[in-house]
């Protein structure tokens, strides 16, 4: 099978070893990957601050940029969940329509892809460590995905996975809700930081790479004994 990757602004810039690991993933489940360089931003980020209009020249773009009716694998949540969901309302021409429509019917993030559509689970990835996992809140209420990743974590071996405290709240990144309210998005972060620690964890495993950042740049700023990786990382852990 051929699948067309789509690795968002946030990965590609700053988490461009869990895109090369998305790549190991699939290429072990045995996938053929076509990757378009063309790609760029699907628009959350201007469509979240209300620039509609300005988001429109993206989407259409995306459209363009994946053009193949087979499927289209993404290791987000938060921009698969957003294509989907969203696109209908920058436009309501026909053409853009149906072909949102065909968009939205191709298009999958990682671990839902993994465990609903190929049935794959188990990738021998060895991971001797405590983990806690942060549903994040595109992931949970947007795309709906919750038992895709943990599926997948409890075939890790050596990896205990402990639920945290309100494992479904914010963790205060929202775009740039962080930037605009950082005092609130701070105080969330740290209170989601507080509940991982609670559990014993030494990591704190999400389907997105921008709530990581987030979480991150909290527990580097008080230097904190816990750290925020992407589940594409940890499949691939012991090959």
């Amino acid at each position: 099978m051929i699948i067309d990757l789509f690795i968002p602004c946030f990965i590609d810039q700053f988490y461009p070893e869990t895109g090369l690991n998305t790549v190991k993933l699939l290429e072990k489940a045995g996938l053929e990957i076509n990757y378009n360089p063309e790609q760029t931003c699907c628009g959350q980020p201007s469509f979240n601050s209300g620039y509609w209009k300005k988001t429109l020249p993206l989407a259409q773009k995306f459209m363009k940029d994946f053009p193949n009716d087979r499927p289209i694998v993404s290791p987000s949540a938060s921009c698969t969940g957003f294509v989907k969901n969203y696109y209908p309302k920058l436009s309501d021409n026909k053409d853009f329509l149906n072909e949102h429509k065909r968009l939205n019917q191709n298009l999958y993030e990682l671990t839902d892809f993994l465990v609903n559509y190929l049935k794959y689970d188990d990738f021998g990835a060895e991971f001797n460590a405590k983990v806690t996992y942060h549903d994040a809140c595109t992931a949970l209420r947007e795309y709906g995905i919750k038992t895709e990743p943990r599926k997948l974590l409890a075939k890790v071996k050596g990896l205990e996975l402990i639920e945290m405290k309100d494992t479904d709240v914010c963790c205060g990144f929202g775009g740039t809700f962080s930037v605009k309210m950082k005092p609130i998005s701070e105080a969330m972060a740290q209170q989601k930081v507080e509940n991982a620690l609670a559990t014993g964890a030494e990591y704190i495993i999400s389907t997105e790479a921008s709530c990581l950042m987030n979480i991150n740049g909290y527990i580097k700023r008080n230097k904190l004994p816990i750290k925020a990786i992407h589940i594409a990382d940890v499949l691939v852990s012991g090959w």
